[in-house]
Formats: C-alpha cells, sequence, structure tokens
C-alpha cells in the first residue's frame, strides 16, 4: 500500500506504537523466529536473471513429499487440470469485485453457481458469496446467532484447535463469552452441552467430522440446541457431504466449513475459501453477499446482487460484517472443480477417502498401533503407539513421506484420500512396523 498511501519510518512507527507494538519484529513476534525471512542475503549489483536463479536455487530447498497422510484441516485430494486450466483465464484472474452488477454478469454468475453448488451440499436454503476460510465463516456465524436474549457462544472442544482461535478473537472483539463443551472418546460431550446450556445460549457449533475424524451424532446436538432456544452450527467437511446426510438433514441451522479440499491446492495455507450457508429464516443475518437471478428489461437471464450486509454497502453501525475483500476467484475453483468431477466422481472420491482411510487403519493396528478412538470417522483417524510419535513421523520423512499431524507424545492424527494408493500405504505400514519393532 505504499504507493497509495505514502507514510514515513516515523510515522509508521507512531502508528504501531499507538496499537501496542514496539516496533515491526514485535508486531510479528507470534510468528515462529526459524520461519521469519529476515534478509535474501542477495549480493548488490545482481541482473533480472541471475536474480531470478538464485531465488529458483532457495525454492528448490523446499520439500516435497511422494505421500501426505496429514489432514488437520488442509487435504491433499487430486485437482483436474481442467479447474486450473479455467481459472487461470485473465478475465476470471484480473476480475475484481462486481460493484456494476450490468456489467459484471460473468462474475456474478460464476458466484451464483458457487452458491447454488454449496447449497445442494449442504441441504440449506441460501449461501453467502463465501467469506475468508473455515475459521472466518465459523465465527462469522456464531456471531448470526446473537441477539439481545443469546449472547453465549458454545463450543465443542473437538473442533480443530484454529477454528476455536478464530471463533475466540471474534468474540473478544464482540465483548461475547464463550464456553467450551468437554470431549467425551473423542466426540462432544452432548451430556455435559445439555447440562452446560443455559437459556441465554446463542448457539452450540460441532464439526462434523471433528478434528478428531470422528463422527459426532449431529440429531442429538440439534435438539440439545433447539430445545434451549438456541442455534447449531455445524463445521463440515464439504468432501464428506457426497456421502453423508447433509448439514440440514442432520438438524442444523447454519452450515460452514472450509472449501480448501474442493479443487484448491494445499498451497501453504492458501488462499482458501470460507462457505457459509443457512435456513431461509436467518437469511438476514448471513454476512458478504448473495447473488441472485433475475430477468433483464428483454426477459433475459441476468444475475444482481441481492443482499449485500457489507459496511461499505449499508450503514456501518448496522452492517453484519466488515468482510471488505472478495474471494470470487477461489469460490469460482470450486465450482469449476464440481463441474469437472461430477455427482459421481465427488462420491467416487469421497468413498474412496472412507475406504482407504479404513484399510490403513486396519493395517496400522497390526503392526502395533492401537486405534485411540472406537467411533465411526470420514478419513482422518487417532492412533496411539508405544513408540514416540516424533519417531515414527521422522522415519517416514526419511523415505520422503509426511505422516500424520501429531496430537500427543504418542498419538498421531492421520489422514488418507482418494490420492493415498495402496502400495504406498503398504509402504507406510512396513515403516511403522520396522520402527515398532
Amino acid at each position: 500500500m505504499g504507493r497509495y498511501v505514502p507514510n514515513t519510518k516515523e510515522e509508521q512507527l507512531k502508528m504501531l506504537n499507538e496499537i501496542g507494538y514496539k516496533d515491526f519484529d514485535d508486531l510479528f513476534s507470534v510468528i515462529p523466529e526459524s520461519v521469519r525471512l529476515k534478509d535474501l542475503k542477495l549480493e548488490e549489483g545482481k541482473s533480472e536473471l541471475e536474480t531470478a536463479t538464485i531465488i529458483s536455487n532457495m525454492a528448490a530447498k523446499n520439500k516435497q513429499y511422494k505421500a501426505i497422510y496429514r489432514g488437520a484441516g488442509a487435504y491433499d485430494h487430486y485437482i483436474p487440470s481442467i479447474v486450473k486450466q479455467i481459472t487461470s483465464k485473465e478475465e476470471f484472474v484480473t476480475a475484481y469485485t462486481p460493484y456494476q452488477a450490468e456489467i459484471s454478469q460473468g462474475i456474478l454468475q460464476s458466484i451464483f453457481e458457487y452458491q447454488t453448488a454449496i447449497c445442494q451440499l449442504t441441504g440449506m436454503d441460501v449461501s453467502n458469496a463465501c467469506v475468508y476460510d473455515g475459521g472466518t465463516a465459523a465465527a462469522e456465524a456464531c456471531a448470526m446467532c446473537k441477539d439481545r436474549k443469546h449472547s453465549v457462544m458454545y463450543i465443542s472442544e473437538s473442533t480443530d484447535p484454529k477454528v476455536v482461535s478464530v471463533i475466540k478473537t471474534y468474540c473478544f472483539g464482540s465483548n461475547t463469552e464463550v464456553k467450551m463443551v468437554p470431549v467425551k472418546d473423542g466426540v462432544t460431550d452432548l451430556d455435559k452441552a445439555k447440562e452446560m446450556m443455559t437459556e441465554g445460549a446463542a448457539c452450540l457449533y460441532i464439526q462434523q467430522p471433528n478434528f478428531f475424524g470422528q463422527i459426532e451424532d449431529s440429531h442429538k446436538a440439534a435438539d440439545i440446541a433447539h430445545g434451549i432456544g438456541a442455534k447449531l452450527i455445524m463445521g463440515c467437511n464439504p468432501m464428506s457431504l457426497a456421502i453423508m446426510e447433509t448439514p440440514r438433514e442432520a438438524g442444523a441451522d447454519i452450515a460452514v466449513g472450509e472449501g480448501q479440499p474442493l479443487g484448491l491446492p494445499i498451497a501453504f495455507g492458501g488462499p482458501y475459501v470460507g462457505f457459509m450457508a443457512c435456513v431461509s429464516d436467518m437469511m438476514r443475518k448471513i454476512p458478504g453477499r448473495i447473488v441472485g437471478q433475475t430477468e433483464d428489461h428483454d426477459g433475459n437471464r441476468a444475475f444482481v446482487l441481492t443482499l449485500q450486509a457489507r459496511e461499505q454497502h449499508i450503514r456501518r453501525e448496522k452492517a453484519s460484517s466488515n468482510i471488505c475483500s472478495n474471494e470470487a476467484l477461489c469460490a469460482m475453483t470450486v465450482s469449476v472443480y464440481l463441474a469437472a468431477v461430477g455427482k459421481a466422481g465427488l462420491t467416487e472420491a469421497a468413498k474412496q477417502c472412507v475406504s482407504k482411510s479404513h484399510y490403513l487403519l486396519s493395517e496400522l493396528e497390526k503392526v502395533g498401533l492401537k486405534r485411540t478412538y472406537n467411533g465411526e470417522f470420514f478419513h482422518e483417524f487417532v492412533t496411539t503407539a508405544s513408540v514416540p510419535a516424533d519417531k515414527i513421523l521422522a522415519a517416514l520423512e526419511a523415505k520422503n513421506i509426511l505422516g500424520g499431524y501429531k496430537l500427543s507424545d504418542n498419538e498421531i492424527l492421520w489422514c488418507v484420500t482418494e490420492k493415498n494408493t495402496k502400495a504406498s500405504m503398504d509402504e507406510v505400514v512396513a515403516i511403522v512396523k520396522e520402527v515398532c519393532a
């Protein structure tokens, strides 16, 4: 922004001090020192070609694994080449936000198709035109449930910790109370939730499947929330919705999640896209925007911005969201991916996730790992080993395989997708067997 909002180093430091930071290093102190880039150490006087070669050599140091068995919020799925081919077209890449609907029909249609796909996946009545990511979607959904009589958010501890962190950050900013519902046997302790929730409850948030890969009893969760006058928010893995019941069928009022599994590469953590859908009764509270279909004066199909709940469009104090950027390119990527694989392709990918993950678990159990939780799961599961998790993961990395996510000294959260072959899984089992022996 330097070229648009000029200011001196002294002015920048004064702004940092005003918000409580000593300097720029203090501002970014939450980023581990080991991954902070302070100096590229480039020699002076290098040509563009020489500089590009140096940077390419630096990039070559990045590790590329031949197989990935880690999920925990970001998933390695197959992306047909046509997805990138279409979304890389300059008319999509360069288009920003459709302020002038009459000349933005193509972008508006792509958003409309995205909304339609999300409604089909979730079973909900209305979808917005997406938000930043899954964590933001969860936090915005909680805000949708708050009113004068209902202001306490109940969040299951089986939710992805990163999502919980975003929810708590939003709630801190709005002075909203958050209460965590404990976990029992790898799933939300719904009996405890019923005991904890009072008439001031705004919502109950559960993740389906949850962070440990387990399937939650969403119907019971819905009964508990609705019984006290609260809403049920369900955080979903969109890939699982191809074979599981929809959030609407499960009793949820709002469905949110991370759309990354649907055509977006892992890509160092972003950019991703958060989806949000809800029942019609809550449509007026949904943040962001909704694109609707209509007819022009000649009777032709046309698209308009039906709902705009951003502070740029309405009075700031009445806005339900301050999301100002546009994730339309990521949303369109989801639409193109779903169109490319089709209903049958998405279902097949989901089925392979289930069958392959259950195969890997059964084989790991044969070589000494124990299944930590016994409930049903989609494509993630937790194992406990008699040897340190670090030792198993290091042995896999030595063979160029990214193992599961370490939960504790002896626990690993594994993830399997349609990309993992039987030969690759058998290699993982053989390595684990050797380590455990």
